[in-house]
């Protein structure tokens, strides 16, 4: 298998045919979630990472309650290019997202809107355990994986850069998917790489892998993966919207409140209906430390969107500024009362 690697002098080319016809492929084998969901549920989309944890959480206790109206139930994806299709085509209507991805699809007149943060940190960037790069400086002129362009990751990574003093052009930056990443750096195909969890945890679990740097100690404000809807849904039911975010802000802060609710997290996240995961690799990210991801603090800061809309622009992801009101619909998170979770 071969990634695309390219020089970050500018915004990054456009994916490959290759690249464009394995997407086209993916996304057409996706099932149809609404013709499979039921009547009374509310699809929402998720990616199996650590980041994305307040969402099994939120159906879950959606579904154990017995208040009426809609639940939530969780459509699994594998890939940014596959959520974002659908949640174009209204496949779904209701997804996590890489927030500047929002802001691009905003930009582009998407009618799609940030209605609540999902998780605060839980990037890292990962070197062998036997490697010499001890410091980041190490790096220069080194092969190191980012999942996309789009990706705050990639905007943690130049962050990093600029502390030391780096460029973009003083690395070799690839784009691979993050499931590959671990295996990569075993078998030495990179030298270091940049993701959300729980794929650098995975890699530090088997020995062979540790942090070199940490969003929970580098970018305490760190956002990345939003609860992104579309419009007609805040137009047709926004009732049900400000459930969701209500489930989500319960959800986080029943994560944060003691290490007993995340084992229950991990328990319930690992299982088939969700991520399908290793639970032990679930219960790593949670416990190494303990605040590798923080869910508790999901207030939506419109400086902080701004940073990362300015940074998204510097990196050329975006090519200009995105008005705030474009892209964000901030009157639930500021109506949101944690719904109760008792699971």
């Amino acid at each position: 298998m071969t990634y695309k690697q390219f020089p970050f002098d500018g915004p990054a080319p456009s994916p490959g045919r290759r690249q464009l016809l394995r997407g086209a492929v993916a996304a057409a084998a996706l099932p149809a979630w609404p013709a499979l969901a039921a009547p009374s549920a509310l699809q929402v989309g998720g990616l199996p990472v650590t980041c994305n944890l307040t969402l099994p959480v939120a159906c879950s206790a959606r579904a154990a309650s017995n208040a009426a109206g809609k639940r939530f139930e969780y459509s699994k994806y594998n890939g940014w290019p596959e959520i974002k299709e659908s949640l174009m085509t209204g496949g779904v209507q209701a997804a996590y997202m890489l927030a500047p991805l929002v802001m691009d699809l905003a930009n582009k007149k998407i009618p799609v809107k940030i209605v609540s943060l999902g998780h605060r940190s839980g990037a890292v960037i990962m070197v062998r355990t036997d490697s010499p790069h001890k410091k980041f400086k190490d790096l220069t002129g080194k092969r190191i994986a980012i999942p996309s362009r789009f990706a705050v990751d990639f905007l943690f990574l130049r962050k990093m850069l600029a502390r030391e003093g780096m460029t973009p052009k003083d690395i070799q930056i690839i784009e691979m998917p993050p499931p590959d990443m671990p295996a990569a750096l075993y078998a030495k195909a990179v030298d270091a790489y940049c993701t959300g969890e729980p794929f650098g945890a995975s890699a530090q679990r088997a020995g062979y892998a540790t942090p070199l740097r940490m969003t929970r100690d580098e970018w305490r404000n760190y956002i990345c993966c939003v609860l992104t809807v579309r419009e007609e849904l805040i137009r047709d039911d926004r009732a049900l919207v400000q459930d969701l975010v209500n489930h989500v802000l319960g959800a986080g802060q029943w994560l944060d409140q003691q290490q007993g609710n995340r084992d229950k997290a991990v328990a319930i996240a690992a299982g088939r209906k969700f991520f399908n995961q290793d639970p032990n690799i679930l219960k790593f990210v949670m416990e190494n430390p303990t605040d590798r991801v923080t869910y508790g603090d999901l207030r939506m800061i419109r400086a902080e969107f701004d940073e990362l809309m300015q940074l998204s622009v510097d990196a050329g992801t975006l090519k200009a500024p995105v008005a705030y009101e474009k892209y964000v619909d901030e009157s639930f998170a500021k109506a949101a009362k944690a719904a109760p979770i008792s699971l």
